[in-house]
């Protein structure tokens, strides 16, 4: 029985002249992925597609019972407006029905589907990864899946085994590790610092696993988000990536690229300079020779599994992605998503493919990306532009406080001195994230715990204080996470820019401020 219907389905278009094919990685599969079978329910389905095929074996409800017989949309055009922003563009309205001469059909996406997703949608990505992040191996494929956080689950149930540790950044995404740890595994966290994970850290790790980790197995998958880091909005730049490329060669570890964020990059910030200037939008190959590139460009091996998805680029509801992995992975994942998922919702599937087909082509599309680009960085530059109303910024290099990096915010005092600095950033060149450490030696109010023997933990205690402070004050405008780690007089606070209108940054940066002026009583 053939069990790779990935492979010889339509993810697939032949390798490229000249590039490698990956390599076996067989043994990174775990035990509960090798002992899984091809469904024989949905190999029916692709006899079913057999032209002439009579076919009295699918459970499947035939199409006229249908309730959904059209559905009609309006879409913005990318093209329609030369201004960067998204809100004067034009729409355009888009009609799916049932009619046999739409391609396909509104029926063929309301049916049972094949479990790969559908096949133009497949070419479109496999042609878009090709163009887009050039991968370094010929016989790369694509497979739909219905969001990253389902396609993590799938990552982990192929390659980690219970009690596995389980490579990731010192401040990972959460919801990554809230699968992962009823599961058994454990964390193993690389240092970090402004453009991600650290190589050295890395190498370092795991060439010394064996002696500080005695028996537990040597990590073999590294789960990092690289551009727009959640939390740290951090994003990792090309040499970096090519020595953690070459660090996870060396020790035979595979890289799962959760990349939400991809085309939400942007220009880095300039202190006193206004912000960043370049709103503008570029040709769309200078757009793309712009970003930080996929692990993909350097994976001549097929060690990287990528996790693309819809949801910051169009809409989160859909819930639809795609993996780009190689031919060994695809296929294990196409085994576990006929018996958990099946395919992605076919709507979402429709839409998506009748928005692509709408925008005419990849420029378009390319051209809605860099659109949104604009949109998160202008209120990136919101954020920090309210920051430097309230406080006074300055490089970290010029502060005597170690363990700042980027810009340090300190408050000007009414005699002309600074209480400071009370915290520090990176400015995210990605993503929609402000990540803050707030360095708390001077705050009386936690040096008062420190002092108090009843206090356990004083760093904790004073995160929590400050939070309820801050949720009163703020009203929901911009309502900072925090964050607890293990850092002697810092606590950490995660800002979100992407939802609120430039209003409301300042009025919530503005209540912000006066609480952290009373707290420190600047």
């Amino acid at each position: 029985m053939a069990t790779n219907g990935c492979r010889t389905g339509p993810g697939r278009d032949g390798p490229q002249r000249g590039l490698p094919a990956a390599l076996d990685l067989s043994h990174h599969l775990n035990a509960r992925s090798k002992a899984r079978h091809p469904s024989p329910l949905k190999d029916i389905i692709k006899y079913m597609a057999q032209e002439g095929m009579v076919s009295l074996a699918g459970g499947l409800p035939h199409p006229s019972l249908f309730p959904i017989k059209e559905a009609r949309f309006s879409i913005l055009d990318p093209s329609s407006s030369s201004s960067p922003g998204i809100q004067s563009l034009g729409t355009r309205d888009v009609l799916l029905d049932n009619d046999p001469a739409c391609d396909p059909p509104l029926t063929k996406f309301l049916q049972y589907g094949t479990c790969e997703g559908n096949e133009t949608l497949r070419r479109w990505a496999l042609a878009f990864t090709r163009r887009v992040h050039a991968p370094a191996y010929a016989d790369f494929e694509v497979l739909l899946h219905p969001g990253n956080t389902n396609a993590w689950s799938k990552v982990v149930g192929l390659l980690v085994e219970p009690g596995d540790y389980i490579l990731c950044e010192s401040f990972t995404y959460p919801s990554s590790q809230a699968l992962w740890i009823p599961q058994g595994n454990l964390a193993a966290p690389v240092a970090l610092d402004g453009q991600g994970i650290r190589d050295d850290a890395l190498d370092e790790m795991l060439s010394t696993w064996d002696a500080t980790h005695p028996g537990a197995r040597k990590p073999h998958v590294l789960y990092l988000v690289g551009v727009g880091s959640n939390p740290t909005g951090t994003t990792m730049g090309r040499e970096r990536r090519r020595r953690v490329y070459d660090v996870c060669v060396k020790h035979d570890v595979i890289i799962v690229e959760d990349d939400p964020y991809y085309f939400i990059q942007y220009p880095e910030y300039r202190i006193g300079g206004g912000g960043s200037t370049e709103h503008g939008l570029l040709p769309n190959q200078q757009f793309l020779g712009s970003l930080a590139p996929s692990f993909l460009q350097f994976d001549y091996q097929g060690r990287v599994i990528r996790l693309e998805s819809f949801s910051k680029t169009l809409a989160p509801g859909l819930r639809l992605g795609y993996f780009v992995a190689n031919p060994l992975f695809c296929e294990r994942f196409l085994r576990a998503t006929e018996v958990e998922t099946q395919d992605p919702s076919g709507l979402s599937q429709a839409l998506v493919l009748a928005l692509l087909r709408s925008w005419t082509d990849d420029d378009a599309y390319l051209t809605w990306l860099q659109r949104l680009r604009v949109e998160y960085q202008i209120r990136r530059d919101w954020l920090i532009d309210a920051f430097a109303q309230h406080f006074r910024l300055s490089p970290a290099a010029s502060s005597s406080k170690g363990g700042a990096e980027g810009i340090v915010a300190s408050l000007p005092r009414p005699d002309g001195s600074l209480c400071g600095p009370i915290f520090s950033f990176v400015p995210p060149t990605g993503g929609m994230f402000m990540w803050t450490k707030f360095h708390l030696g001077q705050n009386p109010r936690f040096r008062e715990m420190q002092a108090d023997e009843t206090v356990e933990d004083a760093e904790q205690t004073f995160a929590d204080e400050l939070w309820a402070k801050l949720v009163d004050a703020l009203g929901g405008d911009v309502n900072p996470a925090k964050v607890r780690i293990v850092d002697p007089e810092t606590t950490y606070f995660r800002f979100s820019f992407a939802m609120v209108t430039k209003e409301q940054m300042e009025k919530g940066i503005e209540r912000f401020a006066a609480v952290i002026r009373k707290s420190w009583q600047a």
